[in-house]
């Protein structure tokens, strides 16, 4: 097989075989390579003799650089060359309880966001709502003159974003910078432009649309005014947008009466008695805000209506006058076993418990419960007198059974303890003839010898078992 060289860029090569799209050619000084068979002119064979020439595309290359590079470029301008920004938090408003905070809209660039949380002194609050079209939040429920720290956080795909840190002390109690009112349907013309005199006093703020900072909705009927009404396209009559939303929103709707009760007493007044349809409890309506004098009037203490005190003179205490105590008195019967109850002393109740105690025993038929009766007698021997039975001895039991059941008698019971003794001497025959029958014999156990007598009679093969 020889090969014959027709120009300087063609070589001339035979084909050797052709095995599963693969061709092996063989060149003049013994290189073998594979070629694709799908690249041989069709027709060629094993031995078939080709020529193959091979030239660089500089075309092609510059063109596939250009588009490389265009593309690199693309990207870098597209993802490299903005990012998102940090969010930049601002105090709107301050109350005596709540902050108002807002930012610009958050700038996330190319990237996609995962959330926006504001922090409350370090602590995660909550997430804020719609946080791509929402720039404002409120936070309620804070401490009267207390310093909180807030932080808005930014989480995006391209990487964690926190805001600048805003120290805010909340206000005191005479501090009225921080009300801020939505004006509704006020009627009285005067009273209204009284309030707006109050509040540029007070350095507050107002409006006429319901916002995020809005502290309270003031009025004096819930009907819509004439060019709201218009502009909405309801009744004169019909409850007004602005006071529909600020029930929605529960925020408070009060009188302009308020508005002038917190510049005259130069802080925030409580608003249960200015709320809608409430009648102040004072102060002037639709007056000027300044006195004759050039001195606000307070509106919650000027014109307080004062009683009259009712009934004859009374005390000026704070106390109530004191109770006199009276001592109901009885007669008293001659019951023997009423009882005296007093509150005394101790000791007097002592007294009186000895005194009881002997009134007790002094009584007829009454019974001891320390007596005792005697013990048993032994029994007499024979031919010798018994001392129970001689006529002496059962007068001294007696009386000696007698004193101890009544204690200290009277004179008159003993008396009579002797007389029953004189009349038993007299006639010891009646008492000295009298028997006491023996008690019942008692039934005892049947003896274990004839227990012994029954078992012998078993038989010889009887076992005891032990129980």
């Amino acid at each position: 097989m020889a090969s014959t060289t027709t120009s300087p860029d063609s070589f001339t090569f035979t084909v050797g075989k052709l095995d599963a799209g693969m061709a092996i050619l063989l060149g003049d000084r013994a290189h073998l390579i594979e070629f694709p068979s799908i690249l041989l002119p069709p027709g060629a064979t094993t031995g078939s003799i080709v020529n193959i020439a091979v030239h660089q595309n500089h075309l092609a290359e510059r063109k596939r650089d250009s588009e490389f590079w265009a593309l690199q470029d693309s990207i870098l301008d597209t993802y490299g060359s903005s990012s998102p920004q940090n969010p930049e938090l601002q105090v709107r408003n301050v109350t005596q309880t709540s902050v108002t905070l807002e930012w610009p809209p958050v700038e996330l660039a190319t990237s996609k966001l995962r959330s926006l949380d504001i922090y409350r002194n370090g602590q995660r609050l909550a997430a804020i709502p719609a946080p791509l079209t929402n720039t404002s939040t409120k936070v309620s429920g804070l401490d009267l003159n207390t310093e909180y720290s807030f932080q808005l956080i930014l989480r995006t795909t391209a990487g964690t974003f926190p805001s600048n840190l805003i120290r805010v002390r909340t206000h005191t109690i005479t501090d009225t910078s921080g009300i801020c009112v939505c004006f509704g349907n006020v009627q009285d013309e005067v009273l209204l432009e009284n309030a707006k005199m109050a509040l540029r006093e007070m350095g507050a703020r107002w409006s006429e649309k319901i916002q995020i900072d809005t502290t309270h909705f003031v009025c004096t009927t819930p009907a819509a005014t004439p060019t709201g009404a218009q502009a909405s396209g309801s009744q004169v009559g019909a409850p007004g947008v602005e006071y529909q939303r600020a029930l929605q929103l529960s925020i408070p709707v009060v009188q302009p009466h308020w508005i002038l009760a917190c510049l005259a007493e130069k802080r925030m007044v409580p608003i249960a008695q200015y709320y809608l349809g409430a009648t102040p409890s004072g102060g002037p309506a639709s007056a000027s805000v300044y006195s004759s004098s050039g001195r606000p009037q307070s509106m919650s203490y000027g014109n307080l209506p004062h009683s009259a005190p009712v009934g004859g003179p009374s005390n000026r205490a704070s106390m109530p006058p004191s109770r006199t105590e009276r001592t109901i008195k009885e007669d008293a019967r001659d019951d023997d076993d009423t009882e005296e109850v007093d509150l005394q002393s101790a000791s007097a109740a002592a007294d009186e418990e000895t005194s009881r105690e002997n009134k007790r025993k002094s009584r007829a038929g009454t019974m001891n419960k320390g007596f005792k009766f005697p013990p048993e007698p032994s029994s007499p021997q024979e031919g010798s007198p018994s001392p129970e039975t001689t006529p002496t001895a059962k007068a001294a039991g007696f009386a000696h059974a007698k004193k101890g059941s009544s204690g200290s008698n009277s004179d008159g019971a003993r008396k009579r303890g002797l007389d029953k003794g004189k009349q038993r001497e007299s006639s010891p025959a009646s008492t000295s003839n009298i028997e006491v029958p023996p008690p019942p014999p008692v039934e005892k156990e049947t003896p274990r010898a004839s227990l012994s007598d029954t078992d012998d009679d078993l038989g010889d093969d009887t076992v005891d078992i032990p129980l």
